[in-house]
């Protein structure tokens, strides 16, 4: 009689807390995926196993283990675990938290681990403000993530960490994951005793496309239905109710999204008006948001049109300006009138090949050294050091340096940039292979 009692009083509680956050995993062997950072012999099981975790930033997608691990952390480490969510955060939190490290440091001879949930959501001086203490050692910090550290974390509080990189999970993992829940009688979905019929599992495993935290919370909301009904089955059908109606509660971020965001790219490449405005007319009556489109408008007008129309830029960047100054319905006309000339324009994508080629280089090459010809000189020493030392006014010249080279000598003769036939880059190209026939001919 007490154990049912004890039994009907986690059923009644099975719905306070959501799933993901009662199934979480309490033990590195426990984690599902991520093989290449947990594994046996990686770099972050032995650190956890040896309680000497460096500075971290956990970056990765939704729902792929950034928070449980840092949960691992704090059940195995000694050292004493403070938890913050960036949201709503503040320098004065940050200080406060810092001071208390140190004296824990300098009183208890205890590390303090300051693990910062959407640490991207933190400003410049936030960011600034925990730098001294991971500097100095007062504080270990992890950070956790979606966005790439590299654009959202300074760069000063960057290279004092190191960023492990998480990775979707597949869909054999979370099928483990969802069978494990459904079958723990503590912290999952056990006692519902509830049997799912074969693939059940697995068609929730492919719908969730790599997050754990959607497939666990489409299993909860499937598994509870089922109770409510007083069903003692779930089949493969009523999954796929579930499934496609959270995928179209969140359709911004489902393959239909991107399948029509990408039919409006490819109508507008390749120079269909009609097809780039259905689409895009498609996204917005769907709610989509306008500045949405409108981002893309804007970086397609350079990586698709470039130096071919200059114009183009002009157009997007005055369309977005137009739209946030009148906004829908009337709205839709400047995003029409840009959907219609970019679509028609004339097309190039030089620039996305003169990207590759720089950016190539430097990986292969490293930081090569400025020429000294080509190095600022403001002072007597710079000067007495040889730089800008034969530098060539292009201005004196009649606006050309014939001869001159620009680029580091281990790569003089790159050619990045090379402009096609369409539009003004054909006239572009034309000037640039004078030019450079002329230092050829020197």
């Amino acid at each position: 009689m007490e154990q049912d009692l004890f039994n009907q009083g986690i059923r009644e509680n099975i719905g306070l807390t959501p799933l993901p956050d009662r199934i979480r995993p309490t033990s590195l062997d426990e984690i599902a995926g991520q093989k290449h950072l947990i594994g046996s012999g990686c770099f972050l099981r032995n650190a956890v196993e040896a309680d000497q975790i460096p500075s971290l930033i956990l970056w990765g997608p939704p729902g792929v283990g950034k928070t449980t691990l840092a949960k691992v952390i704090a059940v195995h480490t000694k050292a004493v675990f403070i938890s913050y969510s960036a949201i709503g955060g503040s320098v004065k939190d940050i200080r406060s938290i810092i001071e208390k490290a140190g004296v824990t440091r300098r009183d208890l001879r205890k590390r303090t681990i300051l693990f910062i949930d959407e640490i991207h959501r933190f400003n410049k001086a936030q960011q600034d403000t925990l730098l001294p203490g991971v500097e100095q050692g007062i504080v270990t910090l992890i950070g956790a993530t979606t966005e790439n550290p590299s654009f959202q974390i300074v760069s000063a509080l960057l290279s004092r960490c190191k960023v492990l990189e998480l990775n979707p999970l597949e869909e054999d993992d979370i099928i483990e994951i969802l069978k494990r829940a459904a079958a723990d009688n503590n912290r999952g979905l056990g006692l519902l005793d509830i049997e799912a019929e074969n693939d059940v599992f697995s068609l929730i495993a492919a719908s969730s496309k790599g997050d754990g935290r959607y497939a666990l919370s489409a299993l909860d909301l499937l598994f509870k239905g089922a109770a409510q009904k007083g069903l003692k089955k779930v089949s493969v059908k009523d999954a796929q109710e579930i499934s496609s109606s959270k995928a179209l509660l969140y359709d911004k971020g489902g393959d239909e999204h991107y399948n029509i965001i990408s039919a409006f790219i490819k109508s507008m490449r390749g120079s269909d008006p009609d097809g780039a405005l259905y689409w895009m007319f498609r996204m917005l009556d769907a709610g989509e948001d306008p500045l949405f489109i409108l981002r893309r408008m804007i970086i397609f007008a350079s990586e698709d049109i470039g130096n071919a129309d200059p114009r183009a830029l002009q157009l997007a960047m005055s369309a977005d300006a137009a739209f946030l100054r009148l906004g829908m319905p009337e709205g839709a006309y400047p995003l029409a009138q840009a959907c219609t000339y970019l679509s028609s324009a004339p097309k190039s994508n030089a620039q996305v090949e003169a990207i590759k080629g720089p950016r190539n280089d430097i990986r292969q090459f490293g930081p090569l050294s400025v020429p000294k010809k080509l190095r600022n000189a403001p002072t007597k020493m710079m000067k007495d050091l040889g730089f800008a030392e034969g530098y060539r006014y292009p201005h004196s010249e009649g606006g050309y340096a014939k001869g001159e080279t620009y680029l580091p000598d281990k790569l003089i003769g790159r050619r990045y940039y090379k402009p096609v036939n369409s539009g003004l880059e054909e006239r572009i190209a034309i000037r640039l292979n004078d030019l450079r026939r002329n230092n050829k001919s020197e």
